[in-house]
């Protein structure tokens, strides 16, 4: 057997029932076979085994009070997984589905998608099976002040700098910094994704989906091409999605969907941008409203999905972007996407592909984006906001976006450039794996046997 299989089983065996987990460290390590054929100083150095074990995992209770006077708890979350290039750096994602395999496969890809950006920063990740979706802003702060109440002890500036995710936003992130606040009596750039009145980075909540769009722009460059004029599908309604279909606008490729937990919006002619904002920026309500001011688009609501997939890949269209949750593209949905001529998939969000559907693109020569690589802009500017903290700088967003664009054109030369140095050209998955795994290796080893 061999060592990147002895590996993944002894992975199940101390770590069973967490799929999610197992997925993304398959993923990666069948993509490493090429070096590590070629360098036996990682296996005797046992790189493999340290870098898919945390260096910390954290679990506790959050306790806490609803507007009914009701005790609820709930499972917190937080991985450090890896430390060689810098503090730990990932975000909090507040929702039902969070469990620790979850939390895991999240830390996990961060480790790769952080050293790919070239900045300091390690990989870590966190959250809760906490939904504010129907919440009050009482219930919601004091769930914050409660999970901030156990968390604030292993973290800090230097040490683990957490950010925003699924059901984290500006809001959480202000209640948990308050907390944190108030417990250490420190004023400091312990998160990430703060408001603009106190620390926060301009072009912060647009990056992850001006990034991803940045990254397909690289890819299509490299093949001659341009998105201007495309059509694109967009899954996803939240602040990768969104800002993922304005940065399409701005160079001329026409989005034209989106989708949320309850139904896809298909609107031929292209997606109302700002009442798309409106609806979840603002009003925080379904997608199902759209078709009140544009009847001729259509609404199709999670009931009426293909069994074997998502209604959103099923549309004909010249390019896909992921922008939603993990394993929401199917193999029958990339089949689909191939089959109405899409050329080019770049994922704005984790792992959004399933393998089988990675493999299909792959196979099928599609231009495909994978996220350690395309939706790294979110956490490159959460380390440009922790630089400005430190500095205690604000730049301006033309500043923080040219840094973005500058960050994005590296990691896609490193991917790109990687991929043909191990004879793969063109497949940006085995490169973006082997670029950010050579990365923390060679730190790790420098390091000695921590």
């Amino acid at each position: 057997m061999s060592y990147i299989h002895q590996s993944i089983d002894y992975l199940k065996q101390t770590s069973p029932c967490q799929s999610e987990f197992y997925q993304a460290v398959e993923e990666v390590l069948e993509s490493l076979t090429p070096v590590l054929d070629s360098n036996d100083r990682y296996q005797k150095q046992a790189i493999i085994q340290r870098m898919i074990e945390p260096e910390r995992q954290i679990i506790f209770r959050v306790p806490w009070v609803d507007d009914k006077g009701d005790i609820q708890v709930n499972k917190g979350y937080r991985i450090e997984f890896n430390s060689a290039l810098g503090p730990y750096k990932g975000g909090l994602r507040f929702h039902p589905s969070v469990n620790a395999s979850i939390i895991k496969f999240l830390g996990f890809e961060q480790i790769f998608k952080n050293a790919l950006t070239g900045l300091p920063i390690g990989g870590g990740k966190g959250g809760a099976n906490f939904d504010p979706k129907g919440r009050s802003d009482g219930e919601i702060m004091r769930f914050c002040q409660s999970f901030m109440t156990e968390l604030y002890r292993h973290i800090g500036p230097t040490t683990d700098v957490p950010a925003g995710d699924i059901g984290v936003g500006a809001r959480e992130i202000g209640y948990m910094f308050g907390q944190y606040k108030r417990l250490t009596g420190r004023y400091e750039g312990v998160l990430t994704g703060k408001s603009l009145l106190w620390g926060g980075s301009l072009a912060r909540k647009e990056a992850t989906g001006y990034g991803a769009v940045y990254f397909a722009q690289y890819i299509l460059e490299d093949r001659n091409d341009t998105l201007k004029g495309k059509s694109c599908l967009v899954s996803g309604a939240g602040n990768v999605a969104i800002y993922a279909i304005e940065k399409l606008y701005q160079l001329g490729a026409v989005p034209v969907s989106c989708s949320d937990s309850r139904g896809t919006i298909f609107h031929e002619t292209g997606i109302d941008l700002k009442l798309l904002k409106d609806l979840k920026e603002v009003c925080r309500t379904s997608l199902e409203n759209y078709i009140n001011t544009h009847p001729s688009a259509q609404y199709i609501p999670v009931s009426d999905y293909p069994k074997d997939g998502h209604a959103v890949w099923r549309f004909k269209a010249n390019a896909a972007f992921p922008c939603a949750t993990q394993n929401e593209l199917t193999e029958k949905d990339a089949q689909a996407l191939i089959s109405n001529g899409c050329m080019l998939v770049c994922e704005g969000a984790n792992m959004p592909s399933t393998q089988a559907a990675v493999d299909a693109f792959i196979a099928a020569n599609i231009a495909f984006g994978p996220g350690k690589a395309a939706n790294a802009g979110g956490v490159a500017t959460s380390q440009l906001e922790m630089a400005q903290n430190a500095s205690m700088q604000n730049w301006t967003f033309k500043k923080v976006d040219e840094k973005l664009k500058v960050i994005m054109k590296n990691i896609f030369d490193a991917a790109n450039d990687t991929a043909k140095e191990y004879g793969q050209s063109g497949n940006l998955v085995v490169g973006a794996n082997i670029a950010g795994f050579k990365r923390v290796a060679e730190a790790m080893i420098e390091q000695g046997i921590v």
